[in-house]
């Protein structure tokens, strides 16, 4: 299924809710929503789209989540019919009020009965999932490529994934860290902001750079929540580190009110996908070694023939040593 513009590598996305013990799907249908519903028009083509990939996850979701999306959709002028039918809202109309959602209706079945709620032991394993390298690197190419405003909800997104997160840094280095940061963005020094922010995130210099210098700034304020930047260091370094930040005081209202918003959990998640990424960026660089490599370095026995032993005088091969015998 080929993916529309309206939601850039979504589909990349949808592998990750059929990995064995991971289910993502609530939020990706949360996600899904959201970017929707963000848009008070769309055409055709993005209405179908939606409904596609909507209908699939509307199914395989938790009650709750079924919940949140319904209350979404219900308020939202826009919502296709064949969704509406699916999540049993009414048909909305311009000259009346919307009415309320009515109550999902229908004879529970055996497996919903049979189901049994998590314990806290498996909602713990559940948040401690690591990611694996191709899944972080689809998770990062999908928050490049998408706009402001959906990097934002990606962001939000994160906070109820059950996808394992970085660790801490230690508050002593993060500390030091800080402060190196605020006087190298204070004297606009971007090399030794991009080297120690770098060596603090345990991340490649190149990583680092397109973090930095990207022209969004939405990577840098998830780089510096990770840290654990105050806001109104965030805000010192947007205005002297970069000229393009603090001549926009737009740019720098929005990324300031993102990172007030942005939670620690969201952007340790990506500083995750990030490591990930650049893991699964390595794997592809470099050729594995295989078990039979060096046979093809081996010289082929017929490149270099060995030359018969030289006969000596009178051609037989005994008569030097029989004539020391003799």
């Amino acid at each position: 299924m080929t993916t529309h513009p309206l939601f850039p590598g979504f589909d990349g996305l949808m592998t990750l809710s059929r990995r064995e013990g991971v289910d993502i799907r609530p939020t990706l249908l949360r996600v899904l929503t959201d970017l929707f519903v963000q848009a008070s028009t769309h055409s055709a083509e993005e209405e179908r789209h939606f409904t596609e990939l909507a209908s699939r996850l509307i199914d395989q979701v938790d009650d709750s989540t079924r919940a949140a999306v319904r209350a979404r959709l219900g308020i939202y002028p826009g919502t296709p019919a064949e969704i509406r039918g699916k999540l049993g809202l009414r048909p909305a109309e311009a000259d009346k009020p919307i009415p309320l959602a009515e109550e999902l209706t229908g004879t529970p079945t055996r497996s919903t009965i049979e189901t049994r709620p998590p314990t806290e032991a498996q909602l713990r394993m559940l948040s401690n999932l690591p990611m694996r390298p191709a899944e972080a690197a689809e998770i990062c190419d999908l928050f490049l490529k998408a706009g402001p405003s959906k990097r934002a909800q990606i962001l939000h997104s994160l906070k109820d994934t059950p996808l394992k997160a970085a660790a801490r840094v230690h508050p002593a280095r993060a500390l030091r860290s800080l402060e190196a940061l605020e006087m190298a963005a204070f004297v606009a020094d971007l090399d030794n902001f991009v080297r120690e922010l770098a060596e603090t995130l345990l991340l490649p210099a190149r990583l680092a750079s397109q973090i930095v210098n990207d022209p969004g700034g939405e990577p840098l304020a998830c780089a510096a929540k990770a840290l654990g930047m105050p806001s109104a260091g965030f805000q010192k370094v947007l205005m002297f580190l970069i000229p393009e930040y603090g001549v926009s005081v737009e740019r720098v209202y929005r990324l300031a009110r993102l990172y007030d918003r942005l939670s620690e959990r969201s952007a340790l998640v990506m500083l995750a996908a990030w490591r990930g990424a650049t893991l699964a960026y390595t794997r592809t660089k470099y050729r594995p070694s295989l078990y039979d490599d060096e046979r093809y370095g081996v010289r082929s026995p017929s490149a270099h023939p060995r030359q018969a032993p030289s006969l000596p005088a009178g051609g037989n091969l005994r008569s030097g040593p029989q004539r020391l015998k003799d």
